[in-house]
């Protein structure tokens, strides 16, 4: 589709989408809907790297709560798939005997504060009282939450306030407990639930209490009640004057046997641990662990609606990512099941560069999630008839492939082996870590080098060809010579053997030769060609233009150009993963083209924005937010394209490069190790 014709397509598709998208575009922090419609209603998710909370439209109630790490075989494809975890915020609130909905409420606006990382909904009910309500995924405290409440009272009223727990419907043999812990201080009463996995492979466990703002002795009485099997609650009654504002608040826990060896217990000493640290300590300690990842901010001058996006895109990687962990977002991170909550090529080429540099010891947690599946790398690569180690397509708990076996990218997508080994060397790179790159790099980078060494068919002097792969756009099947995964085995073994000499170890010789023979074609124009058969078909994402960047194997400027004409033109208005027109945007920044940059930047995320909350879909129009590997392509553009950010083996530099027409200047801070600050302006 030439250029023009798609941005007039994009102009219209995004208007309409920002007419429908209510928001308040202004505040750089702050997301605001006003307008909550629940047939057309995608939730935003608060989480801390551990837990997500995903809202719903309704008083009340959250979608779903999703932790990391918790994986079963159930459902599709005979796989591993992410676990819902036990509902642990849902609840309600009756006034004068009158339960709470949406029928019954008027004013509704909930927002997301980002730099709090707080969810609040405010609503009125008749012309008795005014409710707000805030709940965070505590950012010290990996597997706690908590709910805020404060209720006006516009009348004389009485309040009944619940606190429910409630069991997916894919969890058995759900036990529920009510105990009551008196001490001369303090009365805690704990509500817990626990039940096993589909398979019975875990135990998943939540507990959670109220807090109330009474000294003790004077808190409200709290009453269980247990409904059926999959639910109870716990409830209390407080009589309000006309005038008067009161507030509790529930905090809870929720942990599995994948997670801690004794996870009913723990779930509930973790609550208890919460309830006496009370609601003032956990929101000062919340806030401040947020202040302090908001020091590697990106601020855009010029654009306060890009502001605002980018934010929200940082704050999801931000969300969905831990320090001191071995996990890995999958692409949906912690919204909610999509892809079964497995690990792909989208963390360690899309997610992790840019918390690479935003935030280098996150970024290390999702390595370190590969480094501990390391061995089970190794038997597949033996599986395979390979040396090595090999990285499964697909990967959960264990390490193994994951793929369902009708998706053919399981046995054959193999330079998701490179991009891993890839993120180990950029690591290096940015923090000149020896020791990381001694005691956990070098062992990954050696042995998916001996992969690549053993996979290369070697055809004869300078022919040494990597057949029968599925490419990185993967529409072309069971091709020959893939660009993109022969340059990135090539830059796999390069980087195996610069390793080997920081760290005063032998360079590989047949790395070398290997390296130096792996083909990357061309067609006669010069133009680089996607595999051995390919045509000039449509493609579902971008493969040749990763040369380019970031694999460094096109650096000559007349070809980064004409490779970009090429194949901009050959991926559909619809049903393109969103990382891949923040490529585009990437590239026209490095090249000097501001409008090119522009519209590929807003093409790569507007049309795939869903209402309230601007959240980002996999493609355009569609319905299946939040896709944060989207959102870590489109962060690259930012910091790697109008930031100018580089990273070299001595660390990260900065490049020229060109804004969007109408951004007066870009400013990253707290980037790398170091926590430097880059400024790009505009002539």
């Amino acid at each position: 589709m030439p250029y023009m014709i798609h941005l007039r397509k994009c102009i219209a598709s995004c208007t309409l989408l920002l007419l429908a998208i209510c928001t308040k575009a202004q505040d750089p922090w702050v997301i605001q809907a006003n307008n909550i419609n629940p047939a057309n209603y995608y939730g935003i998710t608060v989480a801390n790297g551990m837990i997500g909370v995903v809202s719903a439209p309704e008083p009340f109630k959250v979608r779903e709560v999703v932790l990391a790490g918790a994986y079963d075989q159930y459902g599709r494809g005979r796989v591993s798939n992410f676990l819902k975890s036990f509902n642990l915020l849902n609840g309600y609130l009756e006034i004068d005997g009158r339960r709470l909905d949406g029928n019954n409420t008027s004013n509704m606006v909930q927002s997301l504060d980002m730099k709090g990382a707080a969810f609040t909904a405010r609503f009125k009910h008749a012309d008795k009282a005014e409710v707000t309500y805030t709940y965070y995924a505590l950012r010290h405290l990996p597997f706690t939450v908590l709910m805020d409440v404060q209720v006006k009272a516009l009348k004389n009223i009485t309040i009944g306030a619940a606190s429910v727990i409630e069991a997916p419907d894919a969890l058995r043999d759900v036990q529920n407990y009510y105990n009551e812990i008196d001490r001369p201080h303090v009365t805690i009463s704990l509500l817990t639930s626990a039940a096993k996995s589909p398979t019975g492979k875990l135990l998943m466990c939540a507990s959670n209490t109220f807090l109330f703002q009474e000294g003790h002795g004077k808190e409200p009485k709290v009453i269980h009640e247990m409904w059926d099997n999959a639910m109870h609650l716990a409830k209390f009654s407080k009589a309000l004057k006309a005038g008067e504002t009161y507030q509790y608040s529930i905090t809870g826990s929720s942990i599995t046997s994948a997670h801690h060896d004794d996870p009913l217990n723990e779930a509930e000493r973790l609550t208890i641990y919460a309830k006496l640290e009370g609601r003032e300590r956990l929101i000062r300690f919340h806030q401040q662990a947020w202040n302090e990842l908001w020091k590697s901010d990106i601020q855009i001058e010029g654009d306060a609606q890009a502001q605002q996006d980018v934010h929200s895109m940082l704050y999801h990687l931000y969300s969905f990512t831990r320090e001191g962990t071995a996990y890995s977002p999958s692409p949906m991170g912690l919204s909610g099941l999509g892809y079964n909550g497995h690990v792909f090529w989208d963390t360690e080429l899309w997610m992790f560069p840019a918390m690479l540099i935003m935030q280098p010891a996150m970024a290390k947690s999702m390595l370190m999630y590969r480094f501990e599946r390391l061995e089970a790398a190794k038997k597949n690569a033996f599986a395979h008839g390979y040396k090595g180690a090999m990285y499964p397509w697909e990967s959960a708990a264990t390490g193994v492939e994951e793929t369902p076996v009708w998706a053919l990218s399981g046995p054959f997508e193999h330079h998701i082996t490179a991009d891993v080994a890839i993120a180990f060397w950029n690591y290096y790179c940015v923090t000149q870590d020896k020791q990381f790159l001694r005691e956990k790099a070098w062992p990954v980078l050696q042995a998916t080098a001996d992969f690549w060494a053993s996979r290369v068919e070697r055809n004869g002097p300078g022919k040494f060809d990597i057949k029968n792969v599925v490419a990185a756009d993967e529409w072309a099947e069971n091709v020959d010579n893939n660009a993109f995964t022969n340059a990135a085995a090539k830059a796999n073994l390069q980087m195996a053997n610069a390793a080997a000499v920081i760290l005063g170890l032998p360079e590989n010789n047949d790395w070398k030769l290997v390296a130096v023979n792996i083909p990357i074609l061309q067609f006669e124009n010069g133009v680089t060609r996607e595999h051995a058969t390919y045509k000039g078909e449509g493609i579902k994402q971008a493969d040749v233009n990763l040369l380019a960047y970031p694999l460094k194997e096109v650096t000559d400027v007349a070809r980064i150009k004409a490779d970009l004409e090429y194949y901009t033109v050959r991926v559909p208005n619809e049903g393109t993963p969103a990382m891949t027109q923040g490529v585009f945007a990437l590239l026209y920044s490095r090249l000097g083209d501001a409008d090119k940059a522009a519209f590929w930047f807003k093409d790569a995320y507007i049309p795939n924005l869903n209402p309230p909350f601007r959240v980002i879909a996999e493609t355009k129009g569609g319905t299946n937010p939040y896709f944060a590997t989207g959102a870590g392509g489109i962060l690259q553009a930012v910091i790697m394209g109008f930031g100018g950010i580089e990273i070299t083996p001595n660390g990260i530099t900065q490049i020229k490069t060109a804004l969007p027409k109408g951004w007066k200047k870009i400013t990253i801070t707290g980037a790398g190790s170091e926590e430097k600050t880059f400024v790009n302006s505009a002539p």
